[in-house]
């Protein structure tokens, strides 16, 4: 039986957009708005009748409409919304299970999409019983300063591959290309090692060092490449209006560079909420004179934090979990459509060769 409710409401939304999408189009081709034709196309059948008598602004040939209404433009756009309807609900589906487990009343993973009554316990639990706020705490100062310091690091590198010859640029860049090669797993035991003689174990903003550290090499070529593509004439010009090299690079190079520098800005406030492993490994120590599992948890970051709610068979919750997930998703989702314009633009024009 659920499996026929699937299909139909999968059916019924692709004709649903067909529909719209077909109105939009009339409409279009009748002098009108097409965003405003699909938003009348969403309306079933009246949209499509609205698109077809309604008056036309403009002259139209005889069969306008052939290329809108025609069998095999019909059956692609049913194929195209199709696949995006199947991939939204491959998407979709997970995050509507986390919210609607977040909400369910019971630790274990609920057998339903939706509950039918809605707690809030979980989210009461997960700041009372937990150290949430601390563990956000550390992931929030640990992102804060390795995305500072990461585009500080790898802006001034990158702008000095791009814009200056020097001896050994040739063999630096492709030593820093080789480096990516690597996955950076190979180094934890001598992260260990070095952590441990410095005194830097259990120590969250400690970490900061090998955030901004592992990120360099991919993120000097991608700011490179973008620096490359902004003329030199730019520099020339301002060094004979009297400019100086930091003038330069504070009053042209950085304003043109904001799609990129938002780019790595982002990726490097991203890497500490989604890493566990690193984490894991450097605080999740018991320090010398420490006594008892609640200093060490207080060493945690988000991911290891979370983790300990599922990995443990005495004590685990999978809803109080799906609470914590979503609670750290809602900021980072935010994030992203704030940032969204720049992230595509960085991510297109820092692909290029440089």
């Amino acid at each position: 039986m659920m499996l026929y409710t699937i299909i139909g409401v999968f059916l019924a939304l692709v004709l649903w957009f067909t529909h719209s999408s077909i109105a939009g189009q009339v409409f279009e081709k009748k002098g009108y708005s097409k965003t405003w034709g699909s938003l009348v196309g969403l309306i079933p059948v009246y949209g499509l009748y609205s698109a077809f008598t309604v008056r036309s602004k403009k002259e139209l040939h005889k069969g306008a409409f052939r290329s809108i209404i025609g069998f095999k433009e019909i059956l692609m756009k049913i194929l195209t919304f199709g696949q995006l309807v199947l991939a939204a609900g491959v998407v979709l589906f997970p995050i509507l299970y986390l919210v609607g487990s977040s909400f369910t009343n019971t630790s274990e993973l609920p057998n339903t999409l939706w509950p039918s009554v809605m707690y809030f316990q979980n989210y009461t639990k997960l700041f009372a019983e937990t150290k949430f706020l601390i563990w956000y705490k550390n992931t929030f100062i640990i992102a804060i300063l390795s995305m500072v310091l990461g585009v500080i690091f790898i802006t001034g590198a990158g702008y000095v591959f791009a814009r200056f010859k020097f001896k050994g640029k040739k063999a630096g860049l492709m030593g820093i290309l080789v480096l990516q090669v690597f996955p950076s797993f190979m180094g934890l035991v001598a992260m260990f090692t070095l952590f441990q003689v410095f005194g830097l174990l259990g120590k969250p903003t400690a970490l900061t060092i090998l955030y901004v550290g592992g990120s360099v090499p991919g993120n000097i070529w991608l700011i490179k490449g973008y620096l490359s593509q902004i003329p030199k004439d730019l520099d020339e010009s301002a060094m004979l209006d009297g400019a100086s090299k930091s003038q330069i690079f504070f009053k042209i190079i950085l304003p043109l560079s904001v799609p990129i520098l938002s780019f790595v800005a982002v990726g490097q406030f991203m890497a500490p909420w989604m890493d566990y492993m690193l984490p894991k490994y450097l605080l999740d120590v018991q320090l010398a004179g420490s006594v008892g599992t609640d200093i060490v948890s207080r060493q945690w970051t988000l991911a290891v934090g979370l983790f300990s709610m599922i990995s443990n068979p005495q004590t685990t919750s999978y809803t109080m979990f799906a609470a914590g997930a979503l609670i750290v998703a809602v900021p980072i989702t935010i994030l992203y459509m704030l940032f969204q314009r720049y992230l595509i633009e960085g991510i297109t024009a820092g692909a290029t060769k440089g």
